[in-house]
């Protein structure tokens, strides 16, 4: 179920992983030299410094988000404006 799962994120493999522990390690768990901070032995990270060079665009539903937002607060910017000048 997890190896489906963050095949299906698209992480495309870009994860520093320790044979010898056999778990993924954060990358900020990792010693300063690329080595495993639990059993020291080199872990690959090669993937890992090509998936940092790629940009990462964000999703389209996160846009969608921001232009509802958008919509939806110059909404009540106009709703705000009307309640003033009924107040005045």
């Amino acid at each position: 179920m997890t190896l489906l799962f963050w095949s299906c994120v698209g992480c495309d493999g870009a994860m520093p992983w320790c044979d010898n522990c056999d778990e993924y390690r954060a990358p900020n768990s990792l010693k300063t030299d690329g080595h495993c901070a639990t059993c020291d032995s080199e872990v690959d990270v090669a993937d890992l410094k090509e998936a940092n060079q790629a940009p990462v665009k964000a999703p389209w539903h996160f846009w969608l988000m921001v232009i509802a937002l958008a919509l939806y607060l110059g909404w009540r910017v106009i709703e705000g404006v009307i309640w003033i000048f009924g107040k005045i």
